[in-house]
């Protein structure tokens, strides 16, 4: 198709490789020294005790503060972001500052909350339409003009940190700043994007920017890598309510590799940061989330097919929606660049102007999913339980789940912070609700003995439409993210619906097969392909059918003894991270790293093969090995770099950019271009020449 990349020789140069083998033997060095530091200082036994003691404690201590501080911002966020959502449409008459469900105190109906057209209804609309394009502006304009990266959800770049590869800049205090403000602005502004991608991303920078500021953690990977693997549990866990769910979140979708240590420190990250959250209670409910249900009511076997129709749906969601927001970024990227604070207003006022006349998109969406969750109670009569009205609300419903996935789609993806996580959710709740009205509507009228365990007693509902829009929900996060245990298990936390584990894994269960028959992974790991990142997932099955000699690099920067100060000086001019160490025979003597060269250099000193700073060594392997073994490597023991020896002789080395290059030029030699929707792309090329060359000559129009 037109808008595939091409292979770019220099591909994943712009990312400089952490060695993860290095800095961990640097760190375990580190803690030795100093403890013998102190041992030698003739402190007091017990001095000496309380200062090793000290040193243990201390990442847990960074924990404990970087924890309070995702919390407390994660509380202030939410609250602000009821009360410009709420703005839309009124505002309190005995504090302007208060949203609706503090000015109401949880009421329906309340005489403190004015609506902005209480005198002239069509006011409402004009407000609401008004408010929703200003704060998509606002939110708009602040990312693109000061902080380019607070754009988007943020996982797919997280995970590319994660797992070695630095991004400078990504993680910086600006970036925190400006999203912190831009994302209540974007959430209330009406598109449809979430908060919970950005919540990882933002806890991930509070992280960042406490920890590299303490001498104990600048420079220094390994112990860094800990807290911002914590700090994507702990922003998972403020953004649903669920610590549990938020450290499987970083076992199964963050983290390339997942010590026991780490497992701990990020449950322990997530606690402190709900605490904080806690003490906060933004919903002034006591609870962690906007919604919480407790379903009393057993599920039926005869149900199973239904909940098979929901996986069903969550696989081909999330497949449907992965492929044609890609090619909408791709687009976005190619003809919209520099129209990106437009475009973002112009989403924002189609969306408001479409959805403020249906009762599920009109509000915001994870209200909207508090709805749907519901369970009707025999006397509730209300719009989404009363039986005389089931087939306007089943056009309604339906109307909403497409009308819903077009504006993901379009959405996620702009330059204002997005997650995908809640209006994917929120479509699921709302075809589950549309599944789950017409499964009672079949039993209600039906004789079958297919219903016949249903409760005799017709007082009693047999089908609660409620725990389908709950499954749902389930299916649809996990088809966009392609994750499960973590889906199952923050739903759990969200609900509470502990009588439908079995349900919930049957659901997510049909999802993951068609994800893993058809699909290519969630997409954060899609976006990860499309924009370039450079990423070894170890959760794929790698079949290159090659040995590494067909991706390695066969002239790379080498010293060679005896290594003079010319030698060196050459050597860090280059980009290079690890040099390989041979003598006049090319035999490897070991290998050393750019920061231990740098300090040769400024030292003056001789370089010779047995120095202290170089690693004697290094993990080599032969050329005949497969690429599939070197894959491993990567993965299991976390090295940049790997020399390619035989009998001793150097002939290259490999890293995981060199693998990574491989590999896109193998799918590119091995897919053909795909012709299916090519008239969809054609057509969206037009377009995007046509708006592009009219909005220039807006621009360059004179005033």
């Amino acid at each position: 198709m037109s808008g595939r990349r091409r292979v770019d020789p220099a591909a994943y140069q712009d990312f400089s490789t952490i060695d993860w083998v290095e800095d961990s033997t640097r760190e375990n060095q580190l803690w030795r020294q100093e403890v013998q530091r102190l041992r030698r200082s003739g402190m007091k036994q017990w001095k000496i005790k309380l200062r090793e003691l000290l040193l243990a404690a201390e990442g847990w201590i960074v924990l404990a503060i970087v924890g309070l501080c995702i919390g407390f911002i994660a509380g202030v966020l939410n609250i602000v972001t009821e009360w410009v959502g709420d703005i839309k449409e009124g505002h309190c008459t005995v504090g302007f500052y208060l949203n609706r469900d503090f000015c109401c105190s949880g009421q329906e109906e309340c005489e403190e909350w004015k609506e902005w057209g209480a005198w002239f209804m069509p006011l409402n609309y004009i407000v609401y339409v008004l408010f929703s394009i200003s704060f998509a502006f606002t939110s708009a304009f602040l990312v693109y003009s000061f902080a380019p990266y607070a754009a988007g959800s943020g996982i797919s770049e997280i995970k590319c940190i994660i797992a070695g590869f630095v991004m400078k800049g990504y993680l910086g205090a600006k970036t925190l700043a400006i999203k912190s403000i831009a994302l209540p602005l974007a959430i209330a502004s009406g598109l449809s994007v979430g908060k919970e991608g950005p919540s990882v991303h933002y806890a991930v920078c509070v992280g960042n920017s406490i920890a590299s500021r303490l001498p104990s953690y600048r420079g220094r990977h390994s112990k860094l890598r800990e807290i911002l693997i914590a700090c994507s549990a702990a922003g998972v866990a403020v953004a649903f309510g669920s610590p549990v769910g938020g450290v499987l979140f970083s076992l199964e979708e963050i983290s390339t590799t997942f010590q026991i240590t780490t497992l701990w420190r990020s449950y322990f990250c997530a606690l402190c940061a709900i605490g904080a959250l806690a003490a906060v209670n933004p919903f002034r409910s006591g609870q962690l989330v906007l919604f919480s249900v407790k379903y009393d009511r057993d599920w039926h076997y005869f149900e199973i097919p239904f909940y098979l129709i929901l996986g069903t749906f969550g696989g081909l969601y999330g497949l449907f929606v992965s492929k044609w927001n890609l090619r909408a970024q791709a687009f976005r990227k190619k003809y919209l660049k520099k129209f990106a604070v437009e475009e973002a207003t112009f989403l924002a006022a189609i969306t408001a102007i479409i959805c403020y006349f249906n009762q599920f998109l009109r509000i915001d969406m994870t209200e909207s999913m508090q709805i749907l969750f519901r369970e009707c109670e025999a006397k509730d009569q209300d719009h989404l339980c009363d039986p005389d009205k089931r087939f306007g609300l089943l056009v309604s419903l339906f109307f909403a789940v497409i009308v819903r996935t077009l504006l993901v789609i379009v959405s996620y993806g702009c330059k204002v912070p997005a997650g995908i996580f809640v209006p994917s959710m929120a479509v699921g709740a709302l075809f589950g609700r549309f599944v789950g009205i017409i499964v009672q509507s079949l039993e209600e009228s039906s004789s079958s003995s297919y219903f016949s365990t249903c409760p005799a007693d017709p007082e009693v509902p047999c089908i609660t439409p409620g725990t389908y829009a709950f499954l749902g929900a389930a299916a649809a996060l996990s088809g966009i993210m392609n994750i499960t245990i973590t889906v199952v298990v923050i739903m759990f936390e969200l609900t509470g619906a502990l009588r439908y584990v079995l349900p919930t894994m049957i659901v997510v269960g049909m999802t993951k097969i068609i994800n893993d028959r058809w699909g290519k992974g969630g997409i954060a790991d899609q976006a990860i392909t499309a924009n370039g990142y450079p990423f070894l997932d170890d959760k794929e099955e790698h079949h290159y059918n090659v040995s590494v000699m067909r991706a390695m690099t066969t002239d790379p920067q080498v010293l060679k003894m005896p290594i003079g100060a010319d030698q060196v000086t050459h050597a860090l001019s280059t980009t290079h991270t690890i040099f390989p160490i041979l003598d006049e025979y090319n035999y490897i003597l070991g290998q050393i790293n750019r920061t231990d060269l740098g300090e040769f250099d400024n030292d003056n000193r001789q370089l010779t093969g047995d120095s202290d700073l170089v690693n004697t060594s290094p993990i080599t392997v032969s050329p005949h090995l497969p690429l599939e073994t070197v894959v491993e490597i990567f993965h299991k023991m976390g090295p940049s770099t790997i020399f390619v020896q035989e009998q001793g002789i150097f002939l290259g080395l490999i890293t995981r950019k060199d693998v990574l290059r491989y590999v896109l030029q193998l799918d590119e030699s091995q897919q053909g271009p795909d012709e299916r929707d090519q008239w969809i792309w054609d057509w969206m090329v037009k377009i995007g020449h046509t708006v592009g060359s009219k909005i220039s000559s807006l621009r360059n129009r004179p005033s």
